[in-house]
């Protein structure tokens, strides 16, 4: 006994229906090959189903534009031309606004206005005025970044020289280290003259160990004299 004829309508049960597109889809799919192979022809089927999911088939000697281009050779039916217009109207429009924006940018740097009435300069002039508000806020907006990064550096400079006058201060207490008050004439020299003799200081050294301390030196200590601008040192 054969089976019974099936109603061709829709299956309204999505599984059921799911399952019927996949056994037809391969049973269509393996037709497809087989006229293919025993009648060599030339089949091409493409199909999508209700989830938009692509199946597609060609025989293996031939391609889809090939085809599609012999279908429109022989039923001289322009697949494209409704795409074609599509994108030539597209391609019309894009170049519409590269068009008025070119001519906008020369507006604005003063070229293409004898065209303009009274009204459109009038617009002009205003976008100018707002365009040049928005930069000169950001030029503002620079130099008072800039301003405050300067700032900062500077205070930081000035409490590190303060730091440092700070210790070069501790040091006069120090019972090793100190500053000289007689600097001695000889110093007042053509050496210190040299050197900007009335910025000269002397550092006194002292002997830290204490077998070196009952060692006669002379009248004078050891002494290092700076150049306050230039770092340098005399012994």
């Amino acid at each position: 006994m054969g089976r019974g004829k099936i109603e061709i309508k829709k299956i309204e049960n999505p599984t059921n229906r799911q399952v019927t597109y996949s056994k037809r889809r391969t049973g269509i799919m393996k037709k497809a090959k087989e006229l293919t192979v025993l009648c060599d022809a030339q089949v091409a089927i493409v199909m999508f189903s209700n989830t938009q999911k692509l199946a597609e088939y060609c025989s293996p000697n031939t391609d889809l534009k090939k085809i599609f281009d012999r279908y429109q050779q022989t039923t001289q039916i322009d697949l494209w031309s409704s795409q074609y217009d599509k994108m030539q109207t597209t391609l019309n429009h894009l170049k519409e606004i590269n068009r008025n924006l070119r001519k906008e940018i020369r507006q604005r740097i003063g070229e293409d206005l004898d065209g303009m009435d009274i009204h459109e300069l009038r617009g002009l002039e205003q976008n100018l005025d707002e365009t040049l508000k928005v930069v000169r806020l950001r030029k503002i907006h620079k130099i008072s970044t800039q301003i405050n990064t300067w700032t900062k550096k500077c205070k930081s400079a000035v409490e590190l020289r303060s730091q440092f006058k700070h210790s070069l201060g501790m040091r006069d207490e120090h019972p090793i280290y100190g500053f000289v008050d007689n600097y001695p004439s000889s110093y007042e020299s053509p050496v210190a003259l040299a050197n900007a003799g009335p910025h000269m200081y002397a550092l006194r050294v002292q002997p830290s160990q204490p077998n070196l301390h009952g060692m006669e030196y002379g009248s004078q200590d050891l002494r290092l004299a700076f150049d306050r601008h230039s770092g340098d040192s005399k012994p």
